[in-house]
């Protein structure tokens, strides 16, 4: 039976403050600063752990190899190197899920496959480097081709950020829904990652019906105060769009063309008169998992820093005094992700299929999550400072550390 199984990125044992990401806004007001990678994975499983509670099901991958030595190689690295390359090279963040691929379900597609292509996130050198080896993880976790296709990235040419800038809407998971591609066009401080083109390609590799795709522009204010994904500003489940006002550079005409293709749209909507733009990205409030639990109901997973924001949580128990379809609001500790400027959506990829159709290794339950939580104690890095990183000794502890993550999920295949 077709079923939504979030896909956790486990935080890797090289997690770092290296503040890389341009328009992030977290990410450069934390570079610098110490990180602690076993604390930030530990919390990501707490957040899988209760998702597999809530939902029954809920899969995970992998960290990839770091330090890249094909990456450190070709950077011709010397004493005149600027430290941010070095850097780059050490990257945790294929722990943001949310980047790793395009998803589109079988119902959606013509051939009836679930069709994933992986990120090319050129913009960032940091991130560009990933999508090789998430390819080579994702073909072993969803292998078997009589239900997946597994693609190559976009070319090059244009920038794709994957599922961030993605959201489905269906009446059901396992009904055929309308696939919502979000782009941004150049322009302001920030750059916009992703191109219309990248996710028209996206569209016509899937096979998805153009009458059910649906092509918006992010509203370039969005990203010039720091959304450099659309899930900074807007969320999507079943029927139901959780937006700011804000998120669209023409928000009814968006609003208007995702109706035209899928009429039972619910759209829940915070003012920016309630939560400013600048207070939405700081909480993340959007970058949230919006889920249909088991009774129905839908929650919304968010960061703890919601909670403690005095107008976003004023606007969250407005809302749930309502009878709007969302019903709970769930704050979630992931602030090691959050300084680094990934909240609890960008740390998951939604995959539509059967999870008999999974490589089960891939799929957690109670055992192995008690399992990946002891390999994170006895192996990951307490803290890692940015000037680390360069390290032989450090080299040597994260690629320890991560093969016995591989080795103790009998996973040593992708070492």
């Amino acid at each position: 039976m077709l079923t939504e199984i979030n896909f956790d990125g486990i935080v890797g044992p090289s997690h770092n403050y290296a503040g890389l990401s341009l328009g992030n806004i977290a990410s450069a007001n934390n570079a610098g600063d110490p990180s602690f990678p076993r604390a930030a994975a530990l919390q990501g499983v707490a957040k899988m752990r209760g998702n597999l509670a809530r939902l029954g099901v809920q899969g995970f991958l992998l960290p990839l190899p770091r330090p890249n030595h094909g990456l450190l190689e070709a950077l011709a690295l010397d004493a005149t190197t600027p430290p941010q390359l070095r850097a780059a090279a050490w990257s945790a963040s294929s722990m943001w899920t949310a980047n790793a691929a395009t998803v589109s379900p079988a119902p959606d597609t013509a051939d009836g496959r679930c069709h994933l292509t992986p990120a090319n996130l050129v913009t960032m050198l940091h991130r560009a480097q990933e999508w090789p080896d998430t390819k080579r993880q994702l073909a072993v976790a969803f292998g078997d081709t009589r239900h997946f296709a597994i693609h190559d990235a976009v070319p090059p040419t244009f920038g794709d950020e994957g599922a961030a800038n993605h959201m489905r809407l269906c009446e059901s998971h396992d009904s055929p829904g309308v696939e919502v591609f979000v782009y941004g066009k150049t322009g302001g401080r920030f750059p916009a990652r992703q191109h219309e083109q990248a996710s028209r390609i996206v569209a016509r590799r899937h096979g998805l019906d153009p009458a059910r795709a649906v092509f918006i522009e992010q509203n370039p204010e969005a990203i010039a105060a720091g959304a450099f994904h659309n899930d900074v500003v807007a969320v999507a489940n079943g029927r139901v769009l959780f937006t700011h006002d804000a998120a669209f550079a023409d928000q009814q005409g968006a609003y208007a063309a995702i109706r035209a293709a899928f009429p039972a749209l619910e759209v829940v909507e915070v003012p920016s008169s309630a939560v400013t733009l600048q207070e939405a990205i700081r909480t993340y409030l959007f970058n949230a998992q919006l889920l249909t639990l088991p009774s129905g109901e839908m929650a919304l997973i968010v960061p703890e820093e919601c909670r403690e924001s005095a107008s976003v949580w004023g606007w969250v128990e407005a809302m749930l005094a309502t009878n709007g379809p969302i019903r709970q609001v769930i704050p979630v500790d992931v602030r090691q992700s959050m300084a680094n400027g990934g909240g609890p959506a960008c740390l998951r990829l939604r995959v539509v299929c059967d999870p008999a159709t999974v490589d089960p290794r891939f799929l957690l339950d109670e055992a192995k999550a008690d399992l990946i939580e002891g390999v994170i104690a006895r192996n990951w890095p307490e803290q890692i400072d940015p000037s680390d990183l360069g390290s032989d000794s450090l080299a040597a502890s994260v690629i320890a550390a991560r093969l016995a993550l591989l080795d103790a999920l009998d996973l040593a295949q992708l070492g």
